[in-house]
This record gives C-alpha cells, sequence and structure tokens, in this order.
C-alpha cells in the first residue's frame, strides 16, 4: 500500500523549487519510502567501506557482508529509506532487487593504501549514466573542505550535479573536512561542521552529510564570534541546531554519519541527540552491517523509533 504524499514531505520539497519535477521526484521517493515514510525524516545504509578502508576490517565482524546482495536484504528488511554504495555492490543486486528500495550510487571513492597528507582527494568512479542505468534516486559525492585539492572536488561536483538534476537525479553530498586546512580533531569541531554542511548546500546539495559535531570550535576568527555571540554548543542537541541553521536555516535536509562501530547504548544515546536538534535523520553503517543481521535490523528499528517518536 502507498503512502500518501505529508504534509511535511510537501513542505520540504518547496525549498527545492528550483528543481525540475523529476528531481523533486526523486527527493520525494527518498522521503516517502521505508518505515520513515512520509515523516520527513531518513535513515540510509552506506556501504561504501569496502572500498574505503578493505574488505578484511570492513566485512569480518559479519562475514555475511562480503557478499554485495545482503545489503540490499538489509537495507529493505530494515525499511531504510535508501541503500547508498558504490558501482560495483550496486550492480551486484540492482537487477535482483529493483524497485525494492531507493538507491544512492556514490560517483567517487578513495582508498586506504595512498596517504595523500594534506591533499586528500577521491576519484570519480561512476558516472551519471551508471546511476540512470541502475533506476537510482540520486547521486553520491564525497568533498574533502579543508584538502588542498578541494578546488577540484568542488569542480568535479559542480559538473555532476548539474548533470544529475538535468537527468531528474537528487544529490547527497558527504561533506567530511579532512587536510592540511583543519586539524584531526578540528574535523568534527562544530564550527568545522556547520562550515562544511554550508558549503555543500552552497554547492547545489539536497542531502548533506556530515559527521556528529563535537564541543569544540577549530578557526580563532570563528571562535571570537561563537563566543561574542553566545553561540550554544554545549550539548549535542545544541550543536547539531546550529549545523542545521548552517544549512540555509534548516532549509536543507542534513543527516548525521555513525561512524565507527560502537555499543548499541552509545549509538541511541547520539541518535537521540540528533533528533533533539532537528538533525533529519542518520546514514548508519558499520554500526548496522558489521552486526549479526537481527541485531541490526533490531538496532534499525530503534533508531527508526527515536526519529518517529
Amino acid at each position: 500500500m502507498e503512502t500518501k504524499m505529508t504534509e511535511r514531505v510537501k513542505q520540504i520539497l518547496s525549498w527545492y523549487s528550483s528543481e525540475n519535477p523529476g528531481t523533486l521526484t526523486s527527493i520525494a521517493r527518498l522521503l516517502m519510502h521505508g518505515r520513515l515514510a512520509g515523516t520527513g525524516k531518513l535513515v540510509i545504509l552506506p556501504v561504501d567501506q569496502g572500498f574505503e578502508h578493505g574488505p578484511g576490517r570492513t566485512f569480518a565482524p559479519n562475514p555475511d557482508g562480503y557478499d554485495p546482495r545482503y545489503h540490499f536484504q538489509l537495507a529493505i528488511e530494515a525499511g531504510c529509506n535508501a541503500y547508498a554504495a558504490p558501482l560495483g555492490f550496486l550492480q551486484a543486486g540492482a537487477a535482483e532487487f529493483a524497485g525494492q528500495v531507493p538507491l544512492i550510487l556514490k560517483l567517487n571513492n578513495s582508498d586506504s593504501l595512498s596517504k595523500l597528507g594534506g591533499a586528500p582527494c577521491s576519484a570519480v568512479t561512476a558516472s551519471v549514466k551508471d546511476a540512470i542505468r541502475l533506476g537510482c534516486v540520486a547521486i553520491g559525492y564525497t568533498i574533502y573542505p579543508g584538502s588542498d585539492a578541494r578546488n577540484t572536488q568542488l569542480q568535479e561536483l559542480r559538473e555532476l550535479t548539474l548533470e544529475a538534476k538535468e537527468a531528474g537525479l537528487a544529490v547527497v553530498v558527504w561533506s567530511y573536512p579532512r587536510g592540511s586546512g583543519v586539524s584531526k580533531e578540528g574535523e568534527t569541531a562544530v564550527d568545522i561542521c556547520a562550515y562544511a554542511a554550508q558549503i555543500a548546500a552552497q554547492m547545489g546539495a539536497h542531502v548533506i552529510k556530515v559527521k556528529p559535531p563535537k564541543e569544540a570550535v577549530e578557526h580563532p576568527e570563528a571562535k571570537k564570534v561563537y563566543e561574542k555571540y553566545n553561540i550554544p554548543i554545549k550539548t549535542l542537541p545544541d550543536r547539531v541546531r546550529h549545523v542545521v541553521q548552517s544549512a540555509f536555516n534548516g532549509r536543507r535536509i542534513v543527516i548525521f554519519s555513525g561512524g565507527e562501530a560502537k555499543g548499541t547504548e552509545e549509538v541511541l544515546k547520539e541518535i537521540q541527540g540528533i533528533k533533539d536538534g532537528g538533525g533529519f535523520g542518520s546514514i548508519m553503517g558499520r554500526n548496522a552491517f558489521q552486526r549479526p543481521k537481527a541485531e541490526a535490523l533490531k538496532l534499525l528499528a530503534e533508531v527508526m523509533k527515536i526519529y518517529t517518536s
């Protein structure tokens, strides 16, 4: 049974009034699928870690994950809004599971074998044409604000975004500060996360993925402003609220990554903080697929319950 388009989803679509009907339909498909359909919240399963971190580090904790089809099944059974992965993983199951879960094709990826130091930069590993061929609703692309190679990334993103929108697809941007412009600790500082969200929004992203912000301010110039205007950053809801505000005053969908694997209680506490701060949802990979399926389904159900409570 189809869920009727809700007022909340109509409101969110109104924020993207410059887009064509195809792209608006793709955004609506993301928002109207799965257990959270119609709520304006998203829980997405991303599985690009095999490419990014290597198969052993990624799939050994739950060997079922070596099979690309497993992740389609997990996303479908959990009622996720979408499943995001690189070209190879999507190609391995897109036909078998056609139409059962919205797909996001990750268009750029990097590996952990080469250390680029101050200039991390992901290679373009798939195309908008691949996304259309596989029936995807969106493309995904990672930028590294703070990288010496950021200009190349932003230019590539601009071109891919234009092509995706012309084809009626949505654009999801992973905005992860990294490189010589930020310290390791600063990658999750609240001012840096907010800046990353702003950059992605300015680049035309429909959905922005950032890391949960920590209680730290990286840039000295930003620190003066945060202190002068008493910007609240003490709690996670405070920080999430500020990051969402930084994405066009909440008129862009901002979701938060789950990060490295951690305990269930810690995951759910973080999700509650994101929800309380007005975050639009989570994109949760390792914390889901590295657990046995029954455990993963239970966790994802609890996460979705928090977002709807």
